[in-house]
């Protein structure tokens, strides 16, 4: 399997419900390195899994509406605890749908899975990874 990687990062703020998250129950920030990385059993014709400046792109314009964002904010996520999990899953979502939608190229529609990290620190990361339709 061949994997290309792409990275950016956001910074948000958001607040959890539950006594499981202790301190994190106030709002607070944090800043997120986004990993996304492409997966297909075979390159194309130019010896590539796909091209990385689009993907770029589709990752930025996925990360913009949440970027110096409160997520308590946003009305898709009301009711919903915006962990790092459920951020990995999301951010997969609008990939997927990006690729779907031919923003990668002919050469996107060929990638047969992602994988969607989210790096909260040094020490911890998440992450969300399905085989794409």
């Amino acid at each position: 399997m061949f994997a290309v990687e792409v990275r950016d990062h956001i910074m948000i703020a958001h607040s959890f419900r539950g006594a499981v998250f202790g301190p994190a129950q106030a709002l607070h920030g944090a800043t997120f390195v986004v990993d996304v990385a492409f997966f297909r059993p075979e390159l194309d014709e130019d010896g590539i899994v796909v091209d990385i400046g689009l993907a770029l792109e589709a990752l930025k314009a996925t990360l913009a509406p949440l970027n110096y964002r409160n997520l308590d904010e946003i009305p898709q996520f009301a009711g919903r605890n915006t962990t790092t999990e459920f951020l990995a899953r999301h951010i997969y979502q609008e990939i997927a749908a990006a690729i779907a939608a031919g923003k990668l190229g002919e050469g996107g529609r060929r990638v047969t899975r992602l994988k969607v990290a989210l790096h909260e620190s040094h020490v911890a990361r998440a992450w969300y990874e399905a085989d794409l339709g």
